[in-house]
């Protein structure tokens, strides 16, 4: 069992920055590929990032390349998304999930992101 919880969610005017941060308690959390999603209202939960266990490999929708960043601190347990030049689209509830063997089998509860105009 895993359990994560996210956090640095809130409201940020267009072009400004956020850090969300998901920690990770229970299995080992270094082995695992861990994911960011966002669902905004009305639409469907959308894939927004992952990081390889180690760090060393990321991949990102292509409206947040150049714009985000994930990393991860394994001593920690935690894995954030650094959120630049936000655009009032980005409004959304970001989760963290861990991603194995192809699927997602646990999630955080979601922090909420608001960009204004």
């Amino acid at each position: 069992q895993v359990q994560l919880v996210e956090s640095g969610g809130g409201l940020v005017q267009a072009g400004g920055s956020l850090r969300l941060s998901c920690s990770a308690s229970g299995r080992t959390f270094s082995t695992y590929t861990m994911a960011w999603f966002r669902q905004a209202p009305g639409k469907e939960r959308e894939f927004v990032g992952e990081i390889s266990w180690s760090g060393s490999s990321t991949d990102y929708v292509d409206s947040v390349k150049g714009r985000f960043t994930i990393s991860r601190d394994n001593a920690k347990n935690t894995v954030y998304l650094q959120m630049n030049s936000l655009k009032p689209e980005d409004t959304a509830v970001y989760y963290c999930a861990v991603r194995i063997r192809g699927k997602y089998p646990y999630w955080g509860q979601g922090t909420q992101v608001t960009v204004s105009s």
